[in-house]
């Protein structure tokens, strides 16, 4: 499963509904823009992943924030700190916020809908990604979560001693796996 459906499976599979109504679109528009935002998300995650120190720092954001929230509780989507939680995720995934609106342009421009409001909708959006990572990496009490053993071994292999280029590669296919 890819990121884009783990987004819109979120909330119980009502994440597209609730996008919708937050922003004041078609449930079709929600997973529209969900779609296209997605694998720019994907991909900046990855390369921030890559880049060094971004697998401790991911590992750490996965097992000490509170993104677990943005797709478990509907309320969070209405909060202005899930914004701003959302905008120093995409600071950290896009780096700026010139690539923020290239991206918002461009999913603007597969899925039609304005580029104002895929801006508005971006942070949202980087907020559950984080969410469905954290979710679908550890449970509730922080522990690893069914299936996340080998990502969260590998995290811990390369994070306690020698990085090889084959542990580093082995986390990126599961990343990659994951992220769709």
């Amino acid at each position: 499963m890819g990121l884009a459906d783990m987004l819109l499976n979120a909330h119980g599979g009502g994440a597209t509904e609730l996008l919708a109504q937050r922003f004041g679109i078609s449930p079709e528009q929600a997973a529209s823009a969900v779609t296209a935002l997605a694998p720019a998300l994907a991909s900046g995650i990855q390369q921030n992943a890559a880049s060094e120190g971004g697998l401790q720092s991911l590992l750490g954001a996965l097992l000490g924030g509170q993104h677990q929230q943005y797709v478990e509780n509907a309320d969070t989507l209405e909060r202005p700190d899930t914004i701003a939680d959302g905008n120093a995720i995409l600071g950290h995934v896009l780096g700026s916020k010139d690539v923020s609106r290239q991206v918002a342009n461009q999913a603007s421009a597969q899925t039609g809908l304005g580029a104002d409001l895929l801006k508005q909708m971006l942070p949202v959006v980087a907020a559950m990604t984080m969410g469905v990572l954290t979710k679908h990496t550890v449970s509730p009490g922080g522990d690893q979560a069914p299936g996340a053993g080998a990502m969260l071994g590998t995290l811990g292999s390369l994070l306690g001693g020698g990085q090889t280029p084959s542990s580093a590669s082995a986390l990126m296919g599961i990343l990659g796996r994951l992220m769709g």
